[in-house]
């Protein structure tokens, strides 16, 4: 029999085995922490009959097996705070690490894409910064026909002499207007006779297809923001306003430390070793949220190399990939606690990736360690990582938005799901194969789907994360 709430298909094999007995439970009438309460009976009395609705409150004051159970997810911190937490943490050590002195740089044009402005940009130059020709034509001078004059006007040369009315000159797009012109006649609107007048076959207006000086702004202007985000069009602009460099907030310092004797890092799985999907996805992806990239190691299962390299790191945020459970070889809780670590946020309640974890290591250096499966570390990237880096860089949150979905999304009975999807059109398809340890999904897709505890029907309104690449396309984003 397949348990309410799990359609018989292909949809099963993404859930992981919690989930799977949590439905059951479910279906079976064992309710889970989050299940309804069911309302008081109705209150009947009589002579000869007790307060069946005092009864029932005795009843209740009764322990029953099951409360002497510790809850598993009494740790666990909702979804949504933990995103809150992770970017007041962020915030919290980019002023530390400013007033500690690590300012913002000054950074060369070609390497500040994606970074944060640490100062407004200010226009240093009138733009244009002398009136120009917006079309190739004549520029011309009174009312027509024109002489012509043998020489024309090009871009990049110095100012040219005046013209007098009934003048006319060729000129080339971006090259300077000559003083007195009166506007700029378009090539394709104007016409030679034999004697070499020119003549308009439309009517001219003054100053049609002049830019003036100044048109864009004046020199002193504000033009971007303190957070601006370098995009290529930025870049564009700061150059076109006489910069060579940028103040900006310098990317956040990661380093990551990948866990666990079972990887390889080359071949075909054998003998109970399976190839490590982590070590190459997270270093891209840290990048594209804005991080640089220090370091990539891999440590094992050692807890005496995991203690020296958290001990030792200059990064402002380690990330670490499995050993946040509570196995035998599960390191980092024990050595977070061993260096005196302050865990933040210790498990989240979301699938996949419940056992995340965020500690601040020491002032201004914190630790996101993520599950081991890769699909559940994509969810503690998503969860901690993100928000957190986007902080410590200064970038500013991107602003929520919904989509329907097209089919239903079945929810976990207590924790936030986040499961891929693809954008078509004005909606999301859910994507299958998202189970814990799953990255077929992933990889195939746009945005994720934020499923609140219940699910979501087809055709309602769900919050999506939009993913890097999706955003801003792959050469831009991975820099």
């Amino acid at each position: 029999m397949t348990p309410r709430g799990i359609r018989a298909d292909e949809d099963a094999e993404d859930l992981d085995v919690e989930e799977v007995l949590a439905l059951v439970n479910e279906g079976n009438g064992h309710h889970t922490p989050a299940d309804h309460v069911p309302a008081p009976t109705p209150r009947t009395t009589g002579p000869d009959q007790p307060d069946r609705h005092q009864a029932d409150r005795h009843q209740a004051d009764r322990p029953s097996p099951d409360q002497h159970k510790p809850d598993r997810h009494h740790k666990a911190t909702p979804w949504p705070e933990a995103r809150e937490i992770a970017a007041r943490a962020g915030h919290a050590a980019l002023a530390g690490t400013r007033a500690a002195g690590r300012a913002p740089v000054s950074v060369p044009l070609d390497d500040a894409l994606g970074l944060a402005l640490a100062a407004p940009l200010t226009a240093s130059t009138d733009l244009p910064s002398f009136d120009t020709s917006a079309m190739d034509g004549w520029a011309i001078a009174g009312p027509g026909p024109w002489a012509v004059r043998e020489e024309g006007v090009l871009a990049g040369h110095a100012e040219p002499e005046p013209l007098t009315d009934g003048e006319a000159v060729r000129i080339a797009t971006g090259a300077r207007i000559p003083p007195d012109t009166t506007a700029v006649l378009r090539s394709e609107h104007g016409r030679t006779d034999t004697k070499g007048q020119l003549h308009a076959t439309r009517e001219v207006q003054p100053g049609q297809d002049i830019r003036p000086r100044g048109q864009e702004c004046r020199r002193g202007d504000d033009l971007l923001a303190v957070g601006t985000v370098v995009t290529p069009a930025v870049l564009g602009l700061a150059a076109a306003a006489g910069y060579d460099t940028l103040s900006a907030v310098p990317r956040p310092r990661v380093q990551v430390l990948v866990l666990g004797d079972e990887l390889l890092t080359a071949g075909l799985p054998h003998d109970g070793l399976i190839r490590d999907a982590l070590g190459p996805m997270l270093p891209p992806w840290l990048r594209a949220l804005g991080a640089e990239v220090t370091a990539v190691r891999r440590l094992g299962d050692d807890a005496k190399a995991l203690h020296k390299a958290l001990t030792t790191s200059a990064a402002d945020l380690i990330v670490t990939t499995g050993g946040t459970a509570a196995g035998p070889v599960d390191h980092v809780h024990p050595t977070l606690h061993r260096i005196g670590a302050e865990l933040l946020v210790d498990s989240v309640k979301v699938r996949p990736g419940h056992p995340m974890l965020l500690a601040r290591v020491k002032e201004n250096q914190h630790l996101v360690g993520l599950p081991g499966n890769p699909l559940a570390a994509v969810s503690g990237l998503l969860t901690l990582a993100e928000p957190l880096l986007r902080a410590l860089a200064a970038r500013p949150a991107p602003e929520p938005y919904t989509l329907p979905l097209k089919d239903a999304a079945h929810g976990h009975p207590y924790d936030t799901r986040l499961i891929p999807v693809v954008l078509r059109g004005d909606h999301a398809v859910p994507l299958h194969y998202h189970g814990p340890a799953m990255l077929r999904g992933m990889a195939a897709a746009d945005a994720v789907a934020v499923v609140p505890p219940g699910g979501i029907r087809a055709g309602q309104e769900a919050e999506l994360l939009d993913l890097p690449w999706a955003m801003a396309g792959i050469e831009v984003c991975f820099t």
